[in-house]
């Protein structure tokens, strides 16, 4: 049986990041967090956020 995937909501990002929650919507809107949304909301994977925060995932550009 998978492991289920570990995801954070926006309020775990910006206290582990200690950001504001409207910061973490608008990087997330502007593609420079990785996430996604389900339900409306965004969500960020644990994995893609840990690689990200040290530095090991390239942000998209804005170009697409």
């Amino acid at each position: 049986m998978k492991k289920p995937m570990d995801v954070y909501t926006v309020d775990e990002v910006a206290d582990a990041l200690k950001l504001h929650p409207y910061t973490i919507r608008r990087l997330s809107r502007e593609k420079k967090v990785p996430a996604f949304k389900f339900g409306g909301q965004w969500r960020y994977r644990k994995d893609e956020i840990d690689n990200w925060t040290k530095g090991g995932k390239k942000l998209r550009d804005s170009n697409g």
